[in-house]
């Protein structure tokens, strides 16, 4: 559609805030104008788009991506990642400040990250700053450029560039992150738990999912919000992979502790009972837990416990997956840890989600609406709504495909849902009214947390690659 006329776009299956119901949407200079009754808008001069029974989404915002770049492109970067968050439905990516290198702990880094993504984006995005040991003076720094919160680790990272915190520094990175207004993002697995557990090589899954308790889970929770209720800081719990943490969130949101949680396509979908022998695609901290514990995170989640549903996508190259198909030795224990989704994070929770009875409704509440919430992007982002980025998403709620690795954008094709037939399928994304073609040239903005004052920043000398453990 040409930018800068009106537009409109009908469905009759359109998800407002209110629910879904046919309607027009009139696009005018790339925002949502109006929002009226099926059939009542006429485009005049511009462009009518109808979708007949085509669902009408907002864009998904993705608050957990790990695009790479710089430093580990050949893993994702910028070109590749949000063609592939474009083909799922992806309109708003918030990334990563680890996996690339420098990491985003420093304003250099920062400005490293902004000059690689320069017109590099097919959709939006935004950038997580980093906290870690020795870095506390940087963060008031960072918000000012426009950070839309920070993570640290509870548990090593697996890149040597991005330590995990221990007890004293995250006391001291929430109490600043307090101090300055900042939301706190925490990988939550406890060290000491992970390294009691047993730790057995080979192909077998079951003998990884030992290896990375639930109770490390609980523990890292509980020692969060306990320095969350000394601090006051905001906290934000990232990949819930266990049920167990879960009473004590709501505990905690009873004593008045600020803190939300997501959780990830993989672990709604995906269970460790049906994991292959050898398959190191479905590696990911915190692991993928058995069906029991998917079901528990599925009734959290209807009861409108997690804030998000996220991909936490985190792809390699495949020789560091050691997948036997790439001629690797299938070891758990070794192989890189991350999934790879982006780009089927709306068909995967679509069709878990539509067998256990909820609707388009719910998966954009889950997947749009509420990642944008976290964010602070709801005046922009999230809904399809006057006012809104035209962000909008063409969703086929009954198309179904299997999943090849040609038909992915990611730079590596590897994926644990290889093979797997999904229903839903995206059928055309548009950012701020302009139909993104992975074709054409990109037109993708950075996005700052809002409120926030960026200023010029110089671009960080160039560093050495290091090869990874493992990623979380």
């Amino acid at each position: 559609m040409p930018f800068g006329q009106p537009t409109v776009i009908r469905s009759r299956r359109a998800v407002l805030p209110d629910g879904e119901r046919p309607a027009d949407v009139l696009i005018q200079d790339g925002r949502i104008t109006r929002t009226a009754p099926h059939g009542s808008l006429a485009a005049r001069e511009g462009e009518l788009v109808d979708l007949g029974d085509t669902a009408l989404l907002p864009g998904l915002v993705d608050t957990h991506v790990h695009v790479n770049e710089p430093g580990r492109t050949e893993w994702e970067g910028f070109a590749t990642a949000t063609r592939a968050a474009a083909a799922g439905g992806v309109t708003t990516v918030v990334d990563m400040p680890l996996n690339s290198i420098p990491p985003t702990t420093t304003v250099a880094g920062l400005a490293a990250k902004r000059k690689v993504a320069e017109g590099q984006a097919w959709i939006d995005l935004g950038f997580w700053g980093g906290a870690v040991p020795g870095n506390v003076a940087e963060l008031e720094l960072l918000h000012r450029e426009g950070v839309f919160g920070f993570k640290s680790f509870l548990a090593p990272s697996g890149v040597d560039e991005f330590p995990h915190v221990e007890a004293v520094d995250l006391e001291a990175a929430l109490a600043e992150q307090a101090r300055i207004g900042a939301l706190a993002i925490i990988h939550a697995e406890d060290p000491a738990v992970l390294a009691a557990a047993p730790q057995q090589p080979g192909v077998h899954y079951r003998d990884f999912l030992a290896s990375r308790p639930a109770d490390a889970e609980t523990e890292a929770v509980a020692h969060l919000l306990d320095a969350a209720r000394r601090t006051g800081a905001r906290v934000h719990v990232l990949h819930v992979s266990s049920a167990a943490v879960l009473p004590l969130l709501r505990q905690a949101r009873e004593d008045g502790v600020r803190v939300t949680a997501e959780t990830c396509p993989h672990y709604l979908t995906l269970a460790a009972e049906r994991v292959p022998d050898g398959d190191t695609a479905f590696k990911c901290c915190p692991p993928i837990r058995d069906e029991a514990n998917r079901d528990a995170l599925w009734e959290a989640l209807a009861n409108g416990e997690f804030i998000a549903v996220v991909s936490d996508h985190s792809p390699s190259t495949p020789d560091l997956k050691l997948l036997p198909e790439y001629g690797g030795s299938g070891d758990f224990a070794a192989a890189w840890g991350g999934i790879a989704s982006l780009q089927l994070g709306l068909p995967a929770v679509w069709t878990e989600a539509r067998r256990r009875g909820h609707g388009l409704a719910d998966v954009v509440r889950w997947m749009s609406a509420g990642p944008a919430e976290l964010v602070g992007l709801t005046g922009t982002k999230g809904a399809i709504a006057a006012g809104h980025d035209a962000d909008l998403v063409a969703f086929d709620p009954d198309g179904g495909f299997a999943v090849r690795a040609s038909g992915l954008h990611h730079r590596n094709p590897v994926t644990p849902y290889a093979g797997r037939t999904l229903t839903g399928a995206v059928r055309a994304t548009w950012l701020r009214g302009r139909e993104v073609d992975p074709a054409a040239r990109p037109f993708g903005r950075q996005l700052v947390r809002p409120h926030a004052r960026p200023t010029t920043v110089p671009s960080a000398r160039a560093h050495i690659r290091t090869r990874p453990k493992e990623s979380q």
